[in-house]
């Protein structure tokens, strides 16, 4: 695939901020170090008791954690760069290789098959030859709506693309351009579009297909979500089918996979791998997307910059993916939820990219099909004719969900099973094998796409994440094992930072109770203003913000956003990590099994307009908000408490000051819990059984310390 060239296709720059970050890094290890002596020396001299030695050991735990979790995080500043490609050096289009796009929708109530049509013409819409671009739909719930969706877009294509072309149009997913003010000369294309739009929504809403259309969808008697049969459906073939200015259209294919309920699915992964052999079969690409069917392509030039790198032989033998950061619009301007996840998209990957290459993020990311597949991706279309019988028989036979039985399929060969994380793990097992990935940032975002805004949806989404880290870091191709044997130790501990993410729950949610609990019953535990140790704390707490901060500003972020960010950090350490990390747990002790839930794109008004104000939404009952509900509840009875001890006997300011700090710092994080609890009416408040629970929690752990100390 590579292409002998005079000049380089791309450049990259390391960070200047390098002897920065080192000398920080050398300052804050040993800082960490003398705290973890002070830790031990204490334990050793101060804790008289079974009480004061509990409290200090989980506090000992909590930062030996929080040890591990920074050592594992310093790989992403040891070398972070910044590339630039030059796509006016790549050779004629006529040499370009074949371009393959995989978009995988599983449910239609939660992914609109009209959202999911918006984002395959968006992809049909590359400025690339049409004769070397395919677009595969993964219909994993296998819904007739989504096909007639599908069958309607096929139609409309024809006067989109070229629509699109002669406007310029740069953001070609018709939702967002006639979400949009249009010009006159959009106007009978966006009548065409409703119509559309119209005929699948009132197909949805009934749950069924208009008797005209019947007949094309008999295949569809008596399918269910998890029991059918295969169906694949060249929409458009672009040797046979043209636009209206008489140009090729790209190729446009319609696949759900067969599914039995005596057979494993393995989600997305088991459905991007029949992606993978069907598409090896009727087109071969040897440059695969993959991208979620919630995003849509905002630059039709994306692929000629992964080409810069495909095509470049200075790196194209050892290139595995190319990966484009993951995007977010409609974010409200302080991003409360943290959806933009700037560092795990951004800042991280750019730190991965100076060592073996950023991981792998399930979406937005041009794959190399042998370095996935090897050999065992090259399935021979013979006749060239993607329609033809022979080509279609192949391909059903590789849908089937019995193909995979004895094969390598998800354990060697394609995107890798055992994991709900199949992106990250993939993305690890190529960087162990020692292939390499590149991350292509360019100005303007390639891709944009919905990320959760309703704030159960979005702690969820991470939960499920968590459980799915878990399995890859406690297996036996853990990073700390296996990873750091056949990868190199930086990009190993980089995947050990995620992999073992859940631990957050442990230091935060120790650091949430047990300060608090000592200020309010007078419990030494941290050094007094006037111990030199003090000063220790208050580095190691000040230089870790400031330097999250400056990263996240860097990153064109504002200090608005880095708030909510770090909000964020903390609730879903709370939420999200303590409750993914109790299930997994449960999981292995056959209590409990973890199923892939899709997350839903649908937003009810009222939801949207609270988010769009900025206002939180805690309308569901739902253990999170417990665990949120009794932290706030607890650290506000500790400051007012703290507080009028200082007023009206003093020394608490001297004594106990890191105790009062990180009460009044939590409380300033929960301004929107209490809002939620005490204060809103709306449907978005926090439900009463919620706050009572909360309440009724934070009584009892008061109540069993008050008998442990008397």
């Amino acid at each position: 695939m590579t292409l002998k060239s005079s000049r380089a296709l791309h450049a990259i720059q390391a960070d200047q901020n390098l002897p920065l970050y080192r000398t920080h890094m050398l300052f804050y290890s040993l800082a960490i170090l003398a705290l973890l002596y002070h830790h031990t020396a204490s334990l050793l001299i101060t804790s008289s008791t079974l009480l004061s030695f509990s409290l200090s050991i989980t506090l000992f735990i909590s930062d030996l954690i929080l040890a591990f979790l920074w050592l594992c995080s310093q790989p992403f500043r040891w070398r972070p760069v910044r590339r630039l490609e030059f796509p006016d050096r790549l050779p004629d289009r006529k040499e370009w290789p074949a371009l393959d796009v995989f978009v995988c929708t599983a449910d239609p109530e939660k992914e609109p098959p009209m959202a999911v049509v918006s984002t395959a013409l968006s992809l049909m819409g590359f400025d690339y030859p049409a004769d070397r671009l395919s677009v595969y739909v993964s219909d994993d719930g296998g819904s007739e709506v989504t096909f007639l969706a599908f069958l309607e877009a096929a139609k409309f294509a024809r006067y989109w693309l070229p629509f699109c072309r002669e406007k310029s149009i740069t953001a070609r997913s018709p939702e967002v351009y006639f979400g949009s003010a249009c010009d006159e000369d959009s106007k009978e294309m966006k009548m065409m579009y409703q119509a559309m739009k119209e005929k699948v929504e009132t197909a949805m809403e009934k749950g069924c297909i208009s008797e005209e259309e019947h007949q094309i969808f008999k295949k569809w008697k008596g399918f269910s979500r998890n029991n059918h049969p295969s169906v694949i459906q060249v929409l458009l073939e672009s040797s046979r089918d043209k636009d209206i200015n008489g140009k090729p259209l790209p190729n446009l294919i319609y696949v759900s996979r067969e599914k039995r309920p005596t057979s494993p699915h393995h989600f997305k992964a088991g459905a991007l791998n029949v992606l993978v052999r069907v598409s090896s079969i009727l087109t071969n690409a040897p440059v695969m997307l993959t991208i979620d069917c919630d995003m849509y392509s905002n630059d039709p030039n994306s692929p000629v910059r992964a080409l810069c790198y495909f095509l470049d032989p200075s790196i194209a033998s050892k290139l595995a993916f190319v990966q484009f950061p993951q995007q977010f619009q409609g974010l409200n301007k302080n991003d409360i939820y943290g959806g933009e996840l700037k560092r795990l998209f951004k800042v991280n990957a750019r730190g991965m990219d100076g060592l073996q290459g950023p991981n792998y993020v399930g979406t937005n990311c041009f794959h190399s099909r042998r370095a996935l597949c090897g050999s065992s991706g090259e399935f021979i279309n013979g006749n060239g004719l993607i329609n033809s019988e022979r080509s279609i028989e192949r391909a059903y036979e590789v849908a089937a969900c019995d193909y995979e039985i004895g094969t390598k399929w998800g354990a060697k060969i394609g995107f890798l099973y055992g994991s709900l994380v199949e992106d990250y793990h993939t993305g690890y097992r190529l960087h162990c094998e020692g292939w390499h990935s590149v991350l292509c940032d360019p100005p303007e975002p390639a891709f944009l796409g919905d990320a959760p805004k309703n704030l159960h949806e979005g702690l969820s989404q991470c939960k499920r994440w968590i459980v799915g880290l878990y399995e890859v870091g406690l297996s036996q191709y853990s990073p700390l094992t296996f990873g750091i044997r056949r990868a190199s130790l930086p990009i190993a501990l980089s995947y050990a930072h995620y992999a073992f993410w859940g631990l957050w729950c442990v230091p935060i949610t120790a650091y949430a109770i047990i300060p608090q609990l000592a200020l309010i019953y007078q419990w030494p535990l941290f050094p007094k203003v006037s111990d030199p140790w003090f000063y220790l704390y208050a580095y190691l707490f000040f230089a870790s913000y400031f330097q999250d901060l400056a990263e996240f500003v860097a990153s064109n972020g504002t200090i608005q956003q880095w708030w909510s960010d770090q909000r964020m950090w903390m609730t879903r350490a709370l939420a999200s990590s303590l409750f993914g990390s109790i299930q997994f747990a449960l999981k292995h002790l056959g209590v409990s099994a973890q199923g892939f839930n899709v997350t839903s794109k649908v937003m009810e008004d009222e939801q949207k307009k609270r988010y769009n104000k900025g206002v939180f939404d805690f309308g569901i009952a739902s253990p999170f908000f417990l665990s949120l509900g009794a932290a706030a509840v607890l650290n506000l009875s500790s400051l007012v408490v703290g507080i009028a001890r200082a007023a009206t006997v003093g020394g608490v300011l001297d004594e106990m000051p890191v105790q009062l700090f990180l009460s009044g710092f939590a409380v300033a994080n929960c301004l929107p819990v209490y809002e939620a609890m005490f204060l809103r009416s709306d449907g978005g408040k926090m439900p009463g059984s919620v706050t009572v629970l909360s309440l009724l929690l934070v009584g009892i752990l008061l109540s069993i310390c008050f008998y442990l100390v008397t």
